[in-house]
């Protein structure tokens, strides 16, 4: 049967470009699909219109659902770093290679790892990432303090223009001392930033001109905001304007990019043949108080964080508000309209699923845990080829997802061997297990219920454990570049 069902996606995908392709021909060329995906920074799952948010408006985003895929159940991974690792390397972040066998709290892919930017490259396509990187490690050379062999430019991307990690960790520039740069390529654009309120628009223009100066070949804009993420910025037309306050504003402004990207797409005539992706690196940032301790320090303020309701939990948490973010896919003439999925997809996928559609070569000596989900994502299929999910927290598995079922596995309050990740990750004594279809807020625990249901998601989580490893144990599929064992940046206690 699965022979089968391949071999029909396979005619599938033939039919597909045959009508996609037919008429694009010239001088006996044929055009490729160009890629942008549009990745914003700790933006929650609740916090667009077409997810339900009633005080945030995205009108742009919102008619770009309607045009194309919209789906429910997309997940990305809990925190930024090990979140864009996923996204390049189409692998879970425990899988991932790193510098020295040291896995860190926020992934760097060893410059041997293979990414997006690079398979795409290898088919022929402009590479360019506008935006936050983060996914590289302290180096001593070059004008910066990071290691030129984990930058973009190193791997994959022809164009830079962005932060090497992210715009800070405190709600206001001035609580520290800390100053981000913006780089072009290998170049300091700006050596500190003392405001974000004109991130946002910087990045639109720098991608509106990227999209026209490569517009008559293929091209890959990855255009990762680093908004909303703190501190908050927003520009003059939009700062206090949202009813929901800075993080509202730093949203619609957003929007208003996303807008003006797809305008672009219009105006050069290349709309049709560019697929638009939208979607969060991780669920909101949500900590009032310092590691959420009831009637402790301040932090951040309610107006400056995101919604994932009506899921549970939020950046860094292991409920599913820290994984599950909004996904919306947009091809016109390709995707079907107004179309809403419940099936899984994760950001793994995407990889393995544009090198398809680019027609580009996955690298065969390596193992990816994407899959290529480009015949459910044209709609040729209804069901996506992924069936599971798996809940790391750095290199604690701490559950599983297959279908509607999710088990939580017991754990310690502040787990051992996370760092500062830990703080907002709560105890769990017993086995939880919960219908996600039913009750996507995780508040009815059904192990006792269903034991056959727990047993099957156990022996899941034994093979991934096997594979991939856990915080305790090395997978036997996890990729190592260096000699010797696997360590933790945050070392496990004795």
């Amino acid at each position: 049967m699965k022979r089968i069902k391949k071999m029909k996606t396979n005619l599938w995908l033939i039919i597909f470009f045959l009508c996609l392709f037919s008429g694009r021909a010239q001088n006996g060329k044929v055009d490729k699909p160009n890629f942008i995906i549009i990745y914003t920074d700790d933006q929650g799952y609740n916090d667009l219109g077409c997810y339900g948010s009633e005080k945030i408006k995205t009108p742009n985003i919102d008619l770009m659902a309607s045009e194309g895929l919209r789906l429910t159940n997309f997940y990305a991974q809990p925190v930024c770093g090990v979140s864009r690792a996923a996204l390049m390397t189409g692998s879970y972040p425990i899988r991932v290679g790193e510098p020295n066998n040291i896995k860190m709290l926020h992934t760097v892919p060893d410059p041997q790892e293979v990414t997006m930017a690079e398979v795409l490259k290898s088919a022929g396509y402009a590479t360019g990432l506008i935006g936050k990187w983060h996914l590289t490690g302290q180096g001593n050379s070059g004008p910066w303090s990071f290691d030129p062999a984990t930058m973009p430019n190193a791997q994959g991307f022809d164009y830079f223009y962005g932060t090497p990690l992210f715009n800070g960790t405190t709600v206001y520039v001035e609580d520290t001392p800390s100053r981000s740069s913006i780089l072009r390529n290998n170049d300091i654009v700006l050596d500190k930033v003392e405001s974000w309120d004109h991130i946002t628009k910087d990045y639109t223009w720098e991608a509106i001109n990227y999209i026209k100066l490569n517009k008559d070949e293929p091209f890959f804009l990855y255009l990762a905001h680093n908004m909303p993420h703190i501190p908050l910025g927003a520009s003059e037309n939009f700062k206090g304007k949202s009813e929901y306050g800075p993080y509202g504003d730093a949203i619609e402004e957003i929007d208003w990019s996303t807008g003006e990207i797809l305008q672009t797409l219009k105006d050069l005539g290349i709309d049709d043949n560019t697929l638009v992706i939208f979607a969060s690196d991780n669920g909101p940032w949500v900590e009032t108080t310092h590691s959420m301790i009831p009637g402790g320090k301040t932090f951040i303020p309610r107006d400056h964080s995101g919604s994932a309701d009506p899921l549970k939990g939020w950046k860094m948490s292991a409920w599913d508000g820290g994984s599950r973010v909004p996904f919306i896919a947009r091809w016109p003439g390709a995707l079907k309209e107004n179309r809403v999925s419940d099936e899984i997809l994760t950001t793994m996928d995407l990889l393995p699923t544009i090198a398809n559609l680019a027609g580009a070569e996955m690298p065969k000596d390596i193992t990816v845990d994407g899959y290529d989900a480009s015949a459910f994502l044209l709609g040729k299929e209804e069901v996506s080829p992924r069936e599971d999910y798996l809940y790391y927290s750095g290199c604690l598995l701490t559950g599983v997802r297959v279908n509607e079922w999710k088990l939580v596995l017991p754990r310690s309050a502040k787990p051992d061997g996370l760092g500062w990740w830990g703080r907002l990750i709560e105890e769990v004594k017993t086995n939880q297990l919960y219908n996600l279809d039913k009750d996507p807020g995780e508040t009815m625990n059904l192990a006792d219920q269903n034991p056959d249901v727990v047993a099957r998601l156990k022996k899941r989580i034994e093979l991934a454990r096997k594979e991939l490893g856990d915080i305790d144990v090395t997978g036997e599929g996890a990729r190592f570049f260096y000699d010797g064992p696997r360590r933790l940046q945050a070392n496990l206690k004795k």
